[in-house]
């Protein structure tokens, strides 16, 4: 009941952040045109990119109570990479666009209006202020990480508020594109980390916290077991991972030395983040088909 009271409550949060994230980013596009300012314009295709992140987070947290089925045998937790796979193109396709409008700029400079960049910055301020503060009290791994990507949001606007407060008292037109240039680059950045961490996991890489060798050796340390092969370790979304292996047995004379082995084994593996996990024993004189074709 209590999990999922909170199941609840977290992807109300994350809806909450959805809309008032989507709406408001409408509403930066509008004020970068009305007041001619291309650093509001960046920062409205980082929130655009926020967006979709957060909608792509409320529908796989609704998607992830879902149990595994006959089309997805391992769940649906593997959409995720696809949804950032989607942002990361999307935030990489506007950035561009933003860096050629702000260079441009840079070389004709034009007059944006302070008193509008300002009057934004305070509404920005507050509206992913509010949405970053929602999601930081809720307990899911997508409330916590995206109520990051607002605080990023909130720290864009106040960039922008200062530099509308300079623009106030002195006329400086250079100061708008810089500032676009600066927060477009600090965007693209934090896309290609994430675009190559995406492209890793979609081609079922290692993931980054969990040591191979030290796992092995905690493996091969139980007592009982010779050796280890066809040792398999993938991650479904970054956060909840897959391993697979054959354990060789040298010192199992009964079942019931087996069932000991076979616990410890798994013992070990549930200190890792493994959502599923699977350890075939083998016998040491048994043949084994997989490595054989594998040294083939």
């Amino acid at each position: 009941m209590g999990h999922q009271h909170h199941h609840d409550r977290g992807t109300k949060n994350l809806r909450l952040a959805f809309f008032l994230n989507f709406i408001f980013t409408i509403v930066e596009i509008v004020g970068g045109l009305y007041t001619n300012s291309i650093a509001i314009l960046s920062d409205a295709v980082h929130d655009l990119g926020d967006s979709l992140a957060l909608g792509t987070a409320w529908y796989l947290q609704r998607k992830s109570t879902q149990k595994p089925d006959a089309n997805y045998s391992f769940g649906y937790r593997r959409f995720s990479l696809l949804g950032a796979l989607i942002n990361c193109v999307v935030l990489l396709v506007g950035s561009i666009y933003i860096i050629s409008e702000a260079w441009e700029r840079l070389l004709s400079p034009e007059h944006a209006d302070p008193e509008g960049m300002f009057l934004f910055a305070i509404f920005g301020i507050l509206v992913n202020g509010y949405a970053a503060w929602k999601l930081s009290t809720g307990e899911s791994m997508n409330e916590k990480v995206m109520s990051w990507h607002l605080i990023e949001d909130v720290l864009g606007w106040a960039a922008i508020l200062i530099v509308s407060v300079i623009l106030y008292f002195k006329d400086i037109p250079i100061l708008d594109p810089i500032l676009s240039l600066m927060i477009t680059s600090y965007i693209l950045w934090n896309v290609f980390k994430r675009l190559r961490e995406t492209i890793h996991l979609f081609l079922q890489g290692q993931p980054d916290n969990v040591d191979r060798s030290v796992l092995i050796n905690q493996l091969s340390a139980v007592k009982g077991v010779d050796s280890l092969h066809n040792i398999r370790i993938w991650s479904l979304d970054g956060e909840h991972h897959v391993f697979s292996a054959h354990a060789v047995i040298s010192s199992a004379n009964t079942v019931e030395e087996i069932k000991r082995i076979k616990k410890e084994l798994k013992e070990v593996l549930n200190t890792y983040p493994f959502e599923h996990y699977t350890i075939e024993t083998e016998l040491k004189d048994e043949p084994c088909r997989i490595t054989k074709i594998e040294t083939e």
